[in-house]
Formats: C-alpha cells, structure tokens, sequence
C-alpha cells in the first residue's frame, strides 16, 4: 500500500481507502463478509477507514467501532462525519455548537475510541453561522476528541476562502481535509477547489470514485441490469439517471484504455485519480473481499501521459478557467459597444454532459 500525507499536515494515509456508506449489516453472513472486508483492508495496509453517524442510522459506525476494536489504535485513522439528523428533536441536525457536541460524543460511544483522526461537516448548514460551525469544531480539536477537522460536500472555494478568513480571525484550528465527490462523471473540484486547497494547504479524500457504479463496467448497453446491482434497489435512483447511452459508450471507450493498460475499469477509474497531486486518498466502499482486493490495485498504478490525454479526449471535460481582472473589463468595454459579449457564466461539466 502506498500512503499520502493530508494536505500541509502531518498525517498519513493509504491512498485507497475503505468506506462503509453501503455496508450491508442484515443478517450474521453480511456481517462476516463485512468483518472479513475490513481484516483484508487492515492486512493489506489500508488504515484509512470512513464512517458517519447517519450511516444506516449509526449501525454502520457501532460496526467499524467493534470490529476495528482488535486492532492496535495508534495504527487506524478513523474518520466520522456530523450534520444530518440523528433523532427527532429540532436540535437533532445541522451544524450547531450543540449538535456538534452531542454528536461526537455519542459518534465515540459508537465506535468504542476516545478520539477521531478526522471528523467532517457532512454538509453546509445554511442556517448556522459559520463562525459558530468552525469554533465548535476546533474546540473539539482543543479538546482532543479529534485530531484534525474538515468539510465534505457543498463546501465550495468561495465557503472555503471564507472559512479561512475566520479561522485567521479568531486563531482557530484550520480545515485541515475537505471530502467531495470525485470521479471521472464529476469533475467539478478542478474548477477551482483544487486551486483552493492547493493554495490553503487542505487535503482531499475524495468518494463515489466508481460514480455509484457507472465506472465498474457492469451496465452494458442494451443489456439488462446485473441481478442484484444497486441499480435494481437504489431507492433514489442515482445510478439509474447516469445509465444513458451516451455514457454507456463512453464506459465502453473507458474499457478498452483500461484493457491496453492490462488493468480493469475500476482500477483505471480510482488509479486516474490518485494521478493528481492534490489528491490525498479514494475512498471507495466494497460489499465483499474481492471487491476491495481489486480497489486496492489502483494505489501506486501509473497512468501514461497518452492515456490520460486520451482519457480526457473521451470524457470531453475542459476546466473552467477564471480570466483575468483586464479581459474582463475588456469584455465589458465591447459589451457597451453593441459587440456580442460572451459567456463567463460558471457551471458544473459532468464528463458525459454535453
């Protein structure tokens, strides 16, 4: 297993990690085949290993807490995560001092430790300030309960740029990780969180690296859908909005750069990741054994420089580039002489959008 430092900070971690999103705990055989994916994971290295408290209503965190419990702590990086709602009460959610505490403390009942390595704002709470979020976390820093804090989804570079601004402000602990989604379908972090947390010196563990499945090849056009597949159970149907035949070619072109390279799909995907520097690790969830022994395969797995230009010559993404403060006014300037202007409007290129 190769490992990454997060961000400017001192902590390492495998470059593939285990995720527990998905983890199927119904019934004895479940959980062992759970229990065994996770002793493969720990034996092949990886020390990485994701949770959140809303994760199958806090089964999936007293799960990971038990069974990592036989493996010496100083060796795990554990990371849970604090937003969504826990319980029926109004405090029960968000991202409030009062939530946050009850949160963690309850999260460490969970997964039987006195301290969490990482521990992420799930989402952005647009009804707390966010002065009172980021106090709150780095007070749980200051206290030990976790080592280092960041944020995960809808944490934009403008959120990320303001948060560093009050975390200078009141000499608070830093965002030391952001989590975003990150794949070959969703290439948005490019844009300009990437230059963010180049810039700030945060680290990104990125998930959904097989975009919920698009990317492991099993959903082929014109074929019906893989027995068991989470396209057939997903109740929000995310897998089954991104099965068009336009990606589906696209998976097909995907396939064969994966073939030349004497790699599968799901290696090459989570591999042309971990191509870019600014990534930390793949967080990349895994049903059985098998599935987490090939994942592991894409850490230290070198890309050609022609197969990733190729690679971007399929997927058809170009990066968002901001102009600079004189084209603008320029622009402005040929605007107000009757001259067509054009669009600098931002948006989110998807690799299969057109």
């Amino acid at each position: 297993m190769k490992y990454r430092s997060v961000g400017k900070s001192g902590l390492k971690i495998s470059e593939v990690a285990l995720g527990s999103w998905v983890t199927d705990l119904k019934g004895t055989t479940a959980e062992d085949v759970a229990k065994e994916t996770v002793k493969l994971a720990y034996d092949s290295g990886v020390n990485f290993f994701d949770c959140a408290d809303a994760y199958s209503g806090g089964a999936a965190e007293r799960f990971l807490g038990k069974t990592l419990k036989q493996y010496p702590r100083k060796e795990l990086v554990i990371s849970s995560k604090v937003y969504f709602p826990t319980g029926e009460g109004v405090n029960d959610r968000g991202l409030s001092r009062k939530h946050i505490f009850e949160s963690i403390d309850q999260t460490l009942k969970n997964m039987q430790t006195d301290y969490l390595d990482m521990y992420f704002c799930h989402r952005f709470d647009e009804t707390t300030d966010l002065t009172e979020t980021l106090r709150a976390m780095s007070d749980l820093v200051a206290q030990g309960k976790v080592l280092y804090y960041g944020v995960s989804e809808e944490w934009g570079s403008a959120r990320l740029e303001e948060a560093q601004r009050i975390i200078d402000r009141y000499n608070l602990y830093p965002i030391t990780v952001v989590q975003p989604q990150y794949n070959l379908n969703d290439r948005y972090i490019e844009h300009e969180i990437m230059g963010t947390c180049r810039k700030l010196g945060i680290g990104i563990t990125t998930f959904s690296p097989l975009a919920q499945g698009l990317l492991t090849g099993k959903y082929r056009k014109g074929q019906p859908l893989p027995a068991g597949s989470r396209a057939t159970w997903q109740s929000d149907h995310q897998i089954n909005d991104l099965l068009t035949d336009e990606n589906l070619d696209k998976v097909e072109q995907l396939r064969k750069v994966a073939d030349e390279l004497g790699t599968n799909l799901p290696v090459l995907s989570m591999a042309w990741i971990l191509q870019h520097p600014e990534i930390s690790c793949v967080i990349a969830g895994a049903s059985k054994p098998s599935q987490l022994e090939n994942n592991m395969k894409a850490a230290g797995f070198k890309i050609p420089a022609d197969a990733m230009a190729e690679i971007d010559k399929i997927t058809g993404f170009h990066r968002f580039e901001r102009p600079p403060t004189g084209a603008i006014v320029k622009r402005r300037n040929r605007y107000r002489l009757g001259l067509r202007p054009e669009r600098w409007r931002f948006r989110r290129f998807l690799l299969f959008a057109r």
